[in-house]
């Protein structure tokens, strides 16, 4: 099937390009625009406590929601406020009311701190809570323009803070992000592949064929949002970016590196191009399937984050794949060996002294290799057993945003908890009304409980079947302790609700508790899936059942060791309350999928040196000589790509960052370097039971090498 596929492309390269424009311009001109959201809630099924909530007091308070957004006045050289700053805040809401601001529903009266440092302003939002309108965002922004205005000369230092006002900041501060990592990984990628292949040419190649790719793969992820109301998180966006990026760049060297070594071989340009696609193809398509299969896995997700995610990158990188197998390979058909100018070093192969070395020494004492790189992994697995979740999703830099500074002015005159409420509602379950000594009563146990700073008079929905109690915890409403207070206290007080009643508790904190116990759901599913497909894809292509355990075996180690150097360097030496909640599942899936891929050229190499008749030694010897400077090429790229995240600020994309590139370096350089072909030579043989039987190994025409007495091969290498 390559070897056709090879020959079409060569015999009509200018009729591929031409079909992947004019795909590229229809996708990207007809597609809808991909919006995104950056309200946790928006991911959660509807049979979870919080969304429940969520929806009654849509229902029956429609307008007696938290405020969308608040403002908050402090005196400007710090201390109390006069009478006089007092009277002019309140002014100001009167004139931000006179002003009648699309979008901007009710302006609370001005209401002083008791210890008189902070005044605050409340203001509703119709539909303000979930994903941000263009109408919201510019109320948003009028609403902080206008309070510049008013409150020039009056002493006070005024800002906007609140919900709606931290997802503009938030969604801003992600757009910034995201242009701060496309400009990272298109540096990243230019620079490496400079100093690689010496050419400008190749260097150029990735950016515009993956700019184009990307543009249609996110036209086709737009539609797919749309046509099965998918979420798109901003971190998805910002993923997008660099997995478009450093997976397509690891697809071309893949093909640019076996290109290189057929004409190095003798053969023209259209031969070698075809032998390229026959030989590379398998190991390029099989990569991305395991990519792809792993990725579809997060389907069977119970949070929309993760079906939204798992389907939008699987579209990314079956395009990019289809991209590496067509686009690429006429383009550089059409160029030829141009393709490689200025330099020269494509016509001679270098000696590679230091994988020969790195080779010998796994062909010579593979167990020794295996122990010390196994313990290494294991040793840094011990740190994963101190994760712990953290659920504020931040997508940039928003320490410095209005938002953030005036959030923490408002600490100084409130309880911690106050722009981030819990609602407690009690439903009639009879349809009769709740009598006021039930509400009462209800009311002074919620107010008893260890941590609640206050609770509000209830507010009572028409007909008095539904009560609404404000909450206002002690503590920040998306921090770990106020989740164990919802979790626990506040849980088993609302459970002693009047008979004939049900509670349900809303607001943030009930989000994210709810939010953990999907999390803990999906981790029992979503990974053993994943791994299952994953091994079953490596047993079709190595024919073997043996390998595919240890192999993966081996990347749940280097998943593991992952997560715990992640652990101490963010938890421990950071001292951060705890790790992004769904970094273990993106982190799994990269790590898995894509450190799967270089497992798999290793592998693939080594099977072929087997059947060769190689022994198992110096079929590992050969293997890390040949296929390891592709692998540390593209586990480079594909490393540093990912880091590139860390540059977009925020502990989100940071912890990502950090996590997806070191668990790929593993992949890369520990694992697929050292460990599966140091394991593979200790198990020898039998690795490939029942496929392979070295004394029937079948040798393709051509390929076929006598072995010096080394165990090296004689002639032009072949990578893989």
């Amino acid at each position: 099937m390559f070897e056709r596929l090879g020959r079409g492309i060569v015999r009509h390269p200018w009729r591929v390009i031409a079909v992947w424009i004019v795909a590229a311009v229809a996708v990207i001109g007809l597609a809808p625009k991909l919006s995104t959201t950056t309200t946790e809630a928006n991911f959660l099924p509807s049979h979870y406590q919080s969304i429940q909530a969520q929806n009654l007091q849509k229902k029956d308070f429609a307008t007696a929601g938290t405020p969308a957004a608040v403002i908050v006045f402090e005196r400007a050289g710090g201390g109390r406020l006069t009478a006089a700053q007092q009277a002019a805040a309140a002014s100001i809401g009167r004139r931000l009311a006179a002003a009648h601001i699309p979008r901007v529903g009710l302006v609370e009266p001005a209401v002083p701190s008791k210890n008189g440092l902070v005044e605050v302003i409340g203001i509703q939002m119709p539909n303000a809570q979930g994903q941000l309108t263009k109408a919201q965002v510019a109320a948003v922004d009028t609403l902080r323009s206008d309070l510049s205005a008013f409150n020039a000369g009056t002493g006070l230092r005024a800002g906007v803070t609140g919900t709606a006002a931290q997802y503009v900041d938030q969604q801003r501060s992600g757009n910034t992000a995201l242009k701060v990592v496309a400009v990272a990984t298109i540096v990243l990628i230019l620079v490496l592949l400079l100093l690689i292949f010496r050419s400008p040419t190749i260097a150029l190649l990735p950016i515009v064929v993956i700019g184009l790719v990307s543009q249609l793969a996110t036209g086709l992820i737009a539609w797919l949002s749309k046509a099965f109301g998918l979420q798109i998180d901003t971190t998805i966006t910002t993923m997008l970016v660099v997995v478009l990026f450093g997976v397509g760049t690891d697809y071309i060297l893949f093909l640019l590196f076996r290109f290189r070594e057929r004409l190095r071989a003798g053969e023209d340009v259209a031969t070698a191009m075809t032998s390229a696609i026959r030989r590379v193809g398998p190991a390029i398509a099989t990569a991305a399937g395991a990519v792809i299969i792993a990725f579809l896995a997060l389907a069977l997700s119970s949070l929309g984050l993760f079906r939204s995610l798992g389907p939008a990158l699987a579209v990314a990188v079956a395009t990019t794949l289809l991209a590496g197998l067509t686009l690429v390979p006429a383009v550089v058909m059409l160029l030829g060996t141009r393709v490689f100018w200025p330099s020269k070093a494509w016509r001679v192969e270098r000696p590679g002294a230091r994988f020969r070395r790195m080779g010998d020494t796994v062909g010579r004492h593979p167990g020794r290799v295996a122990v010390v790189t196994g313990g290494v992994l294991v040793l840094l697995s011990i740190a994963a057993l101190a994760f712990h979740p953290s659920f504020t999703l931040n997508s940039g830099k928003t320490a410095t945003t209005q938002s953030s500074v005036f959030g923490r002015v408002l600490l100084k005159g409130y309880p911690a908890g106050t722009t981030e409420p819990t609602d407690v509602f009690l439903q009639s379950t009879t349809g009769a009304p709740i009598g006021p000594a039930a509400l009462g009563a209800f009311g002074h146990r919620l107010a008893a409980v260890h941590g609640v700073g206050s609770v509000a008079p209830p507010k009572t929905a028409a007909g008095g079947t539904v009560a609404d109690y404000r909450v206002i915890l002690d503590v920040p409403g998306k921090s770990n302790a106020a989740m164990a207070i919802v979790r626990g206290p506040l849980q088993q007080a609302a459970d002693t609700a009047p008979a004939g009643t049900r509670p349900l508790i809303g607001g943030i904190t009930s989000v994210y508790v709810d939010l953990q116990k999907a999390m803990n759901h999906d981790y029992s599913i979503v990974f053993p899936v994943a791994a299952v497909l994953i091994l079953v894809i490596l047993a079709v292509l190595l024919q073997s059942l043996v390998a595919p355990w240890y192999l993966m075996a081996a990347v749940g180690f280097g998943f593991a060791a992952t997560l715990g150097t992640t652990v101490l360097l963010f938890q421990v030496a950071a001292n951060q309350s705890g790790l992004t909640f769904f970094l273990p599942i993106v982190m799994y899936l990269f790590v898995v999928a894509l450190g799967t891929d270089y497992n798999i050229l290793m592998v693939s190499r080594l099977r072929e040196e087997a059947a060769e008749g190689a022994h198992p030694r110096a079929a590992a010897a050969m293997a890390v000589r040949h296929a390891g400077p592709t692998i540390a090429s593209a586990g480079l790229i594909l490393a540093g790509t990912f880091a590139s995240l860390i540059l977009a600020g925020g502990t989100t994309l940071s912890q990502m960052g950090f996590a997806i590139s070191f668990g790929i370096a593993v992949a890369a350089f520990v694992m697929a370097m050292f460990l599966t072909p140091s394991m593979t030579a200790v198990i020898g043989h039998r690795a490939w039971w029942p496929g392979h039987r070295p004394e029937l190994a079948p040798v393709e025409a051509g390929q076929g090498r006598p072995l010096a007495a080394s165990g090296a091969p004689r002639g032009p290498s072949a990578s893989p």
